[in-house]
């Protein structure tokens, strides 16, 4: 039975688990010092941005003229290259990392005779080709590589695992595989529907915390205008 997209939606978080922790590990110096730096930049171009809207409140400039001296500002272009800079430096690491660990362990399992990653053979899932074997080294390593492309259309790749009656991402068409529900019932367990809430939640949280961030430098750059 083709697995479900719930299915295969937990599965596949619960595997990332493992390569994320282990990318913050060994990223964790340089995630420490770009967020810092993407602090240092907020600030800066918070501050940048409470000069112009002072100007415009004290009317000695337009909401036009100051749009453009807020653009030809070299202060505030230094603001916003560094904010750029920064969240490169933040990111940059864990984007490189992270893809070559999730390489190896998703190909590692889904090539060896298990046939399933340790979060898929939680959900009773495994990876086949299309007269139901194994599909070995060289096509997992296929899969994985083709599923670039599935994250690269904005997951609608992804999304298409969700129609029936095959239930093929576009990574397993390319491939040649299906993912097949092989133990279970078929319903979604309820600790797995725990914890797909769980990171929904916890990506509310992380956007919660960004705009919190930016608000604090804003408030500082306003703090430190008027004081």
């Amino acid at each position: 039975m083709p697995a479900r997209f719930a299915h295969r939606c937990a599965a596949w978080s619960l595997d990332a688990v493992v390569p994320g922790l282990a990318t913050m590990a060994l990223c964790w110096p340089r995630l420490s010092a770009g967020a810092t730096r993407m602090t240092q930049a907020l600030d800066q171009l918070s501050a940048a941005l409470a000069r112009a809207m002072d100007a415009m409140m004290m009317g000695t400039l337009t909401p036009l003229e100051l749009t453009r001296a807020w653009v030809a500002d070299p202060a505030q272009r230094a603001a916003v290259e560094a904010l750029s800079d920064a969240i490169g430096a933040l990111l940059m690491p864990p984007l490189l990392v992270f893809p070559l660990l999730a390489l190896a362990w998703f190909v590692g399992f889904e090539a060896s005779s298990r046939q399933a990653t340790p979060g898929k053979r939680l959900l009773g899932l495994r990876v086949v080709d299309v007269d139901g074997r194994g599909i070995g080294l060289l096509r997992a390593v296929q899969r994985h590589l083709a599923g670039t492309l599935s994250w690269l259309t904005l997951n609608i790749g992804h999304l298409l695992a969700a129609l029936p009656p095959q239930r093929l991402a576009l990574h397993d068409r390319i491939a040649g595989t299906r993912v097949v529900q092989v133990a279970g019932t078929g319903a979604l367990p309820g600790w797995a529907r725990a914890w797909l809430g769980l990171l929904a939640v916890a990506s509310v949280g992380a956007l919660a915390w960004l705009f919190v961030v930016a608000s604090a430098a804003m408030q500082r750059a306003f703090e430190a205008m008027l004081y």
